[in-house]
Parts: structure tokens; sequence; C-alpha cells
């Protein structure tokens, strides 16, 4: 028995690998020459692979991997060029890593080619199928921030089905209801309006482990701040990519190292207070069976002000492409009318970052015409739903296992 590591602290138990497993590390060169990396595990017959991959994250010892070996599928495991360190990642630049793994694998010969998004990595699929369906004319030409991309020279295959695991609705429209609206000055971590305080008492907090209740009103002008601070840093973003763009312009005409310098600087946004989502704190909002609290802890009240979080640090054209509701590509909801090969949704039933009307709008989105929404007991990183309880990354294997079957002989 292993332990793999699904993110944010939390670890789950997880079966060994088949003693017939086969592990082969490999460095691709993507389409615009970055390096990124991958690991590919076989078993004896397997005709089908499994892609997982996280736009932010290392997959390799994936609670999964196990499972799918098991059941006779060959496994792929890659990372973008952005893992474990996303300050500069631009969404767009990683479906060019995700090409690379798919170009690869159909180099390998297999019958099949399967992507599996779990979480974050949900979106960013979803996201590679949509971009790799289009011709190549009429795929994105830039990035949100203006960055050219040129996603139509690279060779993106279609995979022949997609399977995706308790997929948040992307990474910006799940900051957009995880960040605190309360935040008045972008340079004070402790800066509030109290009238939007999620933890005041007032405003109707409840210290834990007890559910909060906040009222419809004080819900409704919350999120309405929560889109408004977002359009407050997507206009901060902005204007640092044109201060840059400026110096560079300056530095072609002038030549000056002053410029040149002015050019390079990272204008890089520090973004405090991203873990406060009101659904974390009171359990009636959305209600589902996850536990109190939030993806990085029990406390919501302290983990908002703590240093570990989402977007805390990011550059201007990160943030745009990754982290803005309003102005990221890399939305599910968005991008899941071109997902037209088969599908399977796993909802985990306890699940705090896909609640339950997110995994309703999701799945109705999907372009396929053979989809299927399976709901599994488990939290969002696949952990039990209650103590002694089986874990939802086990009996989520068991229906990806039979749907795969089902699908790809």
């Amino acid at each position: 028995m292993t332990l793999a590591r699904l993110g944010a602290g939390r670890y789950i138990d997880a079966a060994e690998a088949p003693s017939s497993t086969v592990t082969s590390a490999h460095e691709l060169t993507t389409a615009d020459g970055a390096k990124v990396s991958g690991v590919l595990r076989t078993v004896p017959g397997a005709e089908t692979v499994v892609a997982l991959m996280h736009p932010r994250q290392d997959l390799t010892h994936h609670v999964l991997v196990p499972e799918l070996l098991a059941r006779g599928y060959a496994v792929w495991t890659q990372g973008t060029r952005s893992v474990n360190n996303d300050i500069s990642l631009v969404h767009e630049q990683a479906l060019l890593d995700a090409a690379a793994g798919q170009v690869f694998l159909r180099s390998r010969s297999f019958d099949h080619v399967v992507t599996l998004g779990h979480s974050g990595g949900g979106t960013l699929f979803a996201f590679y199928h949509e971009q790799a369906g289009l011709a190549p004319e009429h795929r994105l030409t830039a990035t949100p921030s203006g960055r050219p991309i040129d996603l139509a020279s690279a060779d993106m295959p279609v995979p022949d089905g997609a399977i995706f695991m308790a997929p948040h609705p992307g990474q910006g429209a799940l900051l957009l209801r995880l960040i605190d609206p309360s935040v008045v000055d972008e340079s004070d971590p402790m800066s509030i309006d109290p009238s939007l305080d999620p933890f005041a008492a007032a405003n109707g907090f409840v210290d834990a482990p007890e559910s909060s209740s906040y009222s419809e009103a004080f819900v409704g002008r919350y999120r309405t701040a929560q889109r408004e601070r977002v359009a407050r840093l997507d206009g901060l973003a902005r204007s640092r990519v044109t201060e840059a763009s400026d110096a560079r312009r300056r530095f072609k005409t002038s030549g000056d190292p002053a410029d040149r310098r002015d050019a390079l600087a990272p204008r890089i946004l520090t973004v405090y207070r991203t873990d406060a989502d009101l659904r974390f704190t009171d359990l009636s909002l959305s209600p589902n069976a996850r536990p109190y609290g939030s993806l990085f802890g029990r406390r919501p009240d302290l983990t908002n002000y703590g240093l570990v979080g989402f977007a805390r640090l990011s550059t201007p054209d990160a943030w745009l492409s990754t982290w803005s509701g309003l102005s990221s590509n890399a939305d599910f909801v968005r991008c899941a009318p071109s997902v037209t090969v088969p599908s399977l949704f796993v909802e985990l039933t306890g699940d705090q970052a896909c609640f339950p009307e997110d995994a309703s709008r999701m799945v109705e989105a999907l372009g396929s015409v053979d989809k299927t929404r399976v709901a599994i007991e488990g939290t969002h990183f696949g952990g039990p739903i209650r103590d002694g309880a089986p874990t939802g990354a086990s009996l989520a294997a068991a229906d990806i296992g039979t749907w795969l079957s089902e699908h790809f002989i």
C-alpha cells in the first residue's frame, strides 16, 4: 500500500501497481519548444491508454494509476511546463503541453487514447478537446492578455474518450466563488469592508464546526462583490500588461538598458484572501454531503488569511488566462459543447469544489451524444465520505473501469 498525494495535503491509501507493470519516463518537446515530461505505465495486453493531467499539479502518483493498471489499461501521467509552480501558468500554453502528450501516445500505437481530468484537469482537458476539434485556422491565436499563441500549427490529436472526475468549473470560475470580496485594498491583506466580511457574526457566520447561516440578501451582495473584485483585478492585470508592452516598445526605439530592464521586470499580482466561498461554512448553500471547511482546511476563517491558497501570486498573463472567472478561456461550460467523444462524468457527493448545480450544468453542456453521469460517495480529492467508508477514489475506479470496458474493448 502506498500513499497518493492528490493536493492540499490530502493523502489517500493507494493500491500497489501490478507486478507486471512496465514504467518508462519520457521528455517531450512541445510545438513551441518547451520541455515537458511524463510517465507511461503499461501492463501486458493494454490496448487503451488513459491520460491523466492537471494544469498545476504532478499526478505521477495519482491514486487512480494502480487501479487502472489492475484493470488492464495503460496510464500516462504528465505535467505541464508550470507543474508545482503556477505563478506563470497560461492555459493556452498548457494546451500545447497536452498536445505533446497526445502526439506521443498516438506514436505508441495504442488502439484508444482516453483523457481523464480530475479537479482542475477536467477543465484543462475540456479546453484541449475544444481546441483540438477545431480546424487549425479557427483555433485561438492569443491569450486573454493578448500574447500570441500558435495553436494553429500544433498537431493536436483528438482523444477517443473523456473522463471527468470531480471536475470543478475551471480555475477562474472556481475562484469567482472563493475570492473574498471584503478586501478593499489589494496591497493590504488585512483591509476589510465589514459589511461583506464572510467571517463576521453580524453577517451570519458561526464559529466552526457549526454551520453558518447567511441571508439570501447577503449571499447576493457577496457574489456581486466577488465579481466586482475580480473585475478590478482584471483591470490591474491589464494595466500591468500595458506597462510591460510600453516598456518593450520604448526599448526597441531607444535601446536604453533602463527601458530593457523595465520591460523584463516582473509585474506580479499578489491576491490576498482567496479561500472564502460561503458554501464552505454554510452547508445549507448548494447542499451535498461535504464536510465543513474548504479544500485547504477545516477553518476557512483562518486559511483565508494564510499563505496557501489559489492565485496568491501570478503574472498578469497567468491571472487573465487561468484565474479570472471573467477573462479565462479555460471554463468548463464554455468548452464542453465541443467535447463530442464518449464521456463519463464522475460526481463525488461530498465535493467541496464541484457542487451539485455545477455538475448538472457541466454535464448538460457536454456535446457528447454518449455521455454518462455517476455519483460516487467521496470528497473532492477522492477521500472517504466518513471514517471507515471506502475512498471515493476506489469507488470511482470501479465505475471508470466498467465504463472503459463497455466503450473501449
